[in-house]
């Protein structure tokens, strides 16, 4: 990974929040919006929810978990700062988190339904995100999903609040053709690869708008869902 974040635990939320106070909202309101399309995509291709086990790669503080409460089954967050991990684990009780090294995500294989990582993969070194991305494809059961959401580095606002959040300082954002190539060299079958977040507002309007824009490269961020393959029975 490229930014320590155990400095950041207790000012994660400010510091978001003023990259994006240009944009009229706080960064719930983004969170907020992502914890649902990944609900949504969840929904389509899996069903109900409830009884899903998820893997929330890279948690930070875990802000995003705080909008899942209740949502699936079980959740384990793991993160490679310490501090984060402890400050997620305070915010939200109802969740497992750990830490570990980076490298071997420490799941056996095939152990969740759904892994997710948000904006976590331009902080992992170019040369090592089709790896990290087949570790993640690894530990979802066949049939599962793996979702990514990253920022969009073709929408100039998105770029200043890159720029003007602290722990992004010298990061190198994936596109999302190569979000997308990285999945399928993962192993997964891309079903989904929208660009998202065009509209800072909360009306519901603006929302179906966007599902119709998902094909235009202007949203703020993307998501990409791969499914793993399902078990073949000989």
């Amino acid at each position: 990974m490229s930014q320590d974040f155990d400095r950041y635990r207790a000012t994660y939320r400010q510091d978001v929040d003023r990259s994006v106070r240009f944009s009229g909202q706080d960064s719930d309101f983004f969170t907020d919006v992502k914890a649902r399309l990944l609900l949504d995509a969840t929904a389509r291709h899996l069903g109900p929810t409830e009884r899903l086990d998820v893997l929330d790669v890279g948690c930070g503080v875990g802000v995003t978990d705080s909008f899942l409460e209740g949502r699936f089954g079980s959740l384990l967050g793991i993160d490679v700062s310490e501090g984060v991990v402890q400050e997620a684990a305070a915010t939200n009780p109802w969740a497992r988190y750990q830490s570990y090294d980076g490298g071997r995500i420490p799941l056996k294989d095939g152990e969740v339904d759904v892994a997710f990582a948000i904006c976590v993969v331009h902080h992992v070194e170019p040369p090592d995100r089709v790896g990290f991305l087949r570790d993640v494809a690894r530990v979802v059961t066949p049939g599962g999903l793996v979702a990514i959401f990253e920022h969009n580095p073709f929408n100039p606002l998105t770029r200043v609040a890159v720029n003007r959040c602290d722990f992004d300082e010298g990061v190198v954002l994936a596109r999302r053709g190569s979000t997308i190539s990285m999945l399928r060299s993962a192993g997964l079958e891309v079903v989904e690869d929208p660009y998202i977040l065009f509209f800072p507002f909360h009306a519901r309007v603006f929302r179906r708008v966007e599902r119709l824009l998902g094909w235009l490269p202007l949203g703020a961020q993307y998501m990409v869902v791969g499914r793993k393959p399902p078990r073949r029975d000989h």
